[in-house]
């Protein structure tokens, strides 16, 4: 099955942004504080200003994360708190939905009018050029999931408990004998202020939580504060769900939670909804997503989704690749786990051992995923790239060369988190999120550096300093850049494994074989129009003074461009032009001026 018609000269380029976030202009910033004391952003916020900053930088579409309403410790007239024993911050986590037909009531200046302020920022966005894309959370939803919008299509109503899995029944059901203990529901929040490690409507039954465990007693580590929804499969039997229905099949044939799914992206789509990141995508059944994708399609055919799915979680629904089925079923794209993992273990020993430049290439023949990626820097899941005590505490500067890489590589969309293009460090304690390196998204809580870009509503960097204006521009820079046939459309040809016998190419003393810290590509459009080479120096403190590219003859001859001088212009860093004959260009190499620490080249080739 095909993704979305979309127009593959026209790249996506996602701005990922939570509302709490991203308008708050509160910097009281207390600990566990709680929306009155904190603040908390609103759909207002994205006024015209702050839009037409967005899209000038070269966003295509605007992902406002953590929309859909969810459990939280606020209350609203005729809408209590939840209780704290089923929450993950006052907030409460964007991925513990309480009802897929609302939205979150924090976002709103007047909660009652929710619903229309969030279309009429639909309308801002699509008269700016930016097409709106939300969540769409299949996996599980918050163990108070109780729907006011359409009571209807409430999940676990007319669920028999006493079976741990039916075919109509929405959730899985503990049963005695399956896990120690038994009911009532025992929650690690036992005992912590507020909590009493109970929650009252699981007294005579337990329900699965949204990890799979299954378990009377979730641990802290579990996704205890939601509840894992049942697609007609049961996930602790084999694998295969070739027992379920096909993408053909009608409404009245499929399981109950199929039916409601569609109802709820039925909904979002008539709301002018253009797409939807897919939270945990490859812990549904795929047939699911051929049968649902197939529907709303035919409803929206420029409809986009991406996948968040990781293809080594115990979790996953499939055998083989889950990301190629995923792409097979329909996404558009998915998650690149794999080269963020190898870029950023570079600094860090966190993917199981420090990575080399090389050990990109392994992934750069993976396909058609390969050009069907979402790539990334930052998301809300991972350490800010800016945070002071990871990547060897490096700062900001260490998203340039990562980027520039994960950015050049591929045709596929591309996504900056806000605030990462200012450097947002996300240092210290928020409350439930910790001081863990991420703005947290269980927290009100504001970005101190951010906030400094929307100078209180100016939305025009008055407080940024000097570096950080920098900073954002260049990520300006490099979107637009690789905005061009050669990236949108093109193929790629890694230049590391030409370079293993240049002496002058990514080595510190004491290495025999290139490309440690230096990682270089080629990019053409495939249809005979331009070429680039990018080049990022990945080491800390080493500049590469005069360092030298090899391009060998096949790979001229790949670019069409094997006889004569070419020349080299720079277009992301400061202005350089260099010419080199292509005879000698496989032995000599292209001589590079300073390359310094942490930084990138994209060169165009004439």
């Amino acid at each position: 099955m095909s993704g979305s018609m979309e127009d593959e000269n026209v790249r996506p380029v996602i701005y990922q942004v939570l509302p709490r976030l991203f308008g708050n202009t509160n910097e009281t910033r207390k600990p566990n504080g709680t929306l009155e004391e904190n603040g908390c952003g609103k759909f207002s916020d994205f006024n015209d200003r702050a839009l037409e900053e967005i899209k000038a930088m070269g966003f295509t579409h605007i992902w406002l994360t953590g929309v859909i309403e969810q459990a939280s410790g606020t209350s609203y007239p005729g809408r209590p708190a939840d209780p704290e024993d089923i929450l993950k911050g006052r907030a409460g986590s964007p991925y513990a939905i309480r009802d897929y037909f609302d939205v979150c009531p924090d976002y709103a200046d007047d909660p009652d009018a929710r619903i229309a302020e969030f279309r009429a920022l639909v309308k801002r966005c699509r008269k700016h050029g930016l097409k709106v894309l939300i969540d769409f959370v299949p996996n599980h939803v918050a163990r108070s999931y109780a729907s006011d919008v359409r009571p209807d299509l409430s999940f676990g109503e007319g669920d028999d408990p006493a079976v741990f899995f039916s075919k109509e029944n929405n959730f899985y059901y503990v049963q005695p004998g399956m896990a120690e203990g038994e009911p009532p529901l025992r929650l690690p929040t036992g005992g912590k202020p507020g909590c009493t490690g109970l929650f009252e409507p699981e007294s005579d039954f337990v329900r699965v939580t949204g990890n799979n465990s299954v378990t009377f007693a979730p641990g802290e580590y579990d996704w205890y504060e939601t509840v894992k929804l049942n697609y007609g499969h049961d996930f602790t039997g084999p694998r295969d769900t070739s027992h379920l229905p096909g993408p053909d099949a009608s409404v009245e044939d499929v399981p109950d939670t199929w039916r409601k799914m569609d109802e709820i992206f039925a909904y979002w789509q008539a709301m002018g909804v253009a797409g939807f990141r897919v939270d945990m995508a490859h812990m549904v059944p795929m047939e699911f997503w051929e049968w649902m994708i197939t529907r709303a399609r035919a409803r929206e055919g420029g409809l986009y989704l991406f996948g968040e799915a990781y293809d080594n979680d115990p979790a996953k629904l499939v055998d083989g690749n889950v990301l190629d089925a995923l792409l097979n079923a329909g996404f558009d794209a998915v998650y690149d786990d794999p080269v963020y993992d190898i870029c950023m273990g570079l600094y860090d020993d966190f993917a199981g051992g420090f990575k080399w430049a090389n050990d990109l290439d392994h992934e750069t023949v993976t396909g058609d995923r390969f050009h069907r990626s979402l790539r990334y820097a930052e998301n809300h899941d991972e350490v800010r790239l800016a945070c002071r005590h990871e990547w060897g505490g490096l700062g900001m500067a260490v998203g340039r060369p990562v980027t520039a890489v994960l950015f050049g590589m591929g045709r596929g969309p591309l996504m900056i988190y806000s605030g990462q293009e200012v450097g947002e460090p996300a240092d210290g304690a928020e409350g439930f999120g910790g001081n863990d390196g991420r703005s947290s998204i269980f927290d009100y809580w504001g970005m101190p550096e951010f906030q400094k870009w929307v100078n209180r509503g100016k939305y025009d960097g008055g407080r940024l300093s000097a570096d950080q204006i920098k900073l954002r521009e260049w990520y300006g820079k490099l979107i637009h850049a690789v905005s061009v046939p050669a990236f949108t459309r093109g193929d790629f040809y890694g230049l590391n494994h030409a370079n293993k016998e240049n002496a002058e190419f990514g080595r510190i003393d004491g290495e025999t074989v290139s490309g440690h810290w230096l990682y270089a590509f080629l990019r053409r459009d495939s249809e005979g129009g331009d070429a680039y080479m990018v080049i990022a120096n990945f080491h800390a403190s080493r500049p590469f003074d005069g360092a030298s590219v090899r391009i060998p003859e096949h790979a001229l001859e790949w670019l069409g461009r094997s006889k004569g001088t070419i020349r080299f212009t720079e277009c992301l860093a400061e202005p350089w032009a260099g010419k080199a004959s292509a005879k000698a260009l496989p032995m000599r190499g292209l001589q590079l001026p300073d390359l310094p620490p942490l930084s990138a080249r994209i060169l165009k080739l004439e």
